[in-house]
């Protein structure tokens, strides 16, 4: 069996740091978190940290794509089962409200990803929702599902309330009591496109 390539190495590096930082950000938050929590626990030095991310926020953002991406692959997954573009488009609203009772998702995207990261509009993993949004908006109104209405506008704005409706659950007290709730009003928001 070959030896392992460099470029093996660094990918495991890259993962072990990845998965460390996952723990340590969703334990601790990242403020609590220091160089030594994202590194020692990996046998990794801080020199393999700063080579890889930069710094500690840099890790920090790639975590946040890491989960975020996740997220977005799995209210698409559970959307799947949907008979119609919009079924889906309100199941995966509603999938990505809920995620935010995971203490991970609320911890490390909900709460410190805004503080550290800044608009959430303008991280690379939301754009990648706001793409699929876009898609699936364009297809409803190809089909007068939707009534006219701006593509990118009505993207934004489904996409803007479903991480809203999350950012608060994630707040909340009674997060659990209150889910249903966001769920609803998410939907009966995107309702008032519908042409029909």
């Amino acid at each position: 069996m070959a030896g392992r390539t460099r470029a093996d190495m660094m990918n495991e590096t890259r993962q072990k740091l990845l998965k460390s930082a996952r723990i340590a950000f969703a334990k601790k938050g990242f403020h609590e978190t220091s160089m030594d929590d994202l590194t020692s626990s990996v046998g990794l030095t801080r020199g393999a940290l700063y080579h890889h991310f930069g710094s500690k926020t840099g890790l920090f953002a790639a975590v946040v794509d890491q989960i975020d991406a996740e997220m977005s692959a799995r209210a698409h997954s559970l959307a799947k089962g949907e008979g119609t573009v919009w079924l889906a488009l309100l199941a995966e609203g509603k999938a990505y409200i809920e995620m935010a009772l995971d203490h991970e998702v609320q911890r490390i995207v909900l709460r410190d990803g805004p503080a550290v990261l800044g608009d959430p509009a303008q991280w690379p993993s939301q754009n990648r929702c706001l793409d699929a949004t876009r898609t699936a908006v364009r297809q409803l109104l190809a089909e007068g599902v939707l009534r006219p209405v701006n593509v990118e506008a009505a993207s934004r704005l489904l996409n803007g309330t479903a991480l809203n409706a999350a950012l608060w659950i994630a707040s909340c007290d009674d997060q659990a009591e209150m889910l249903p709730t966001a769920q609803e009003a998410f939907a009966m928001l995107a309702e008032g496109l519908l042409a029909q």
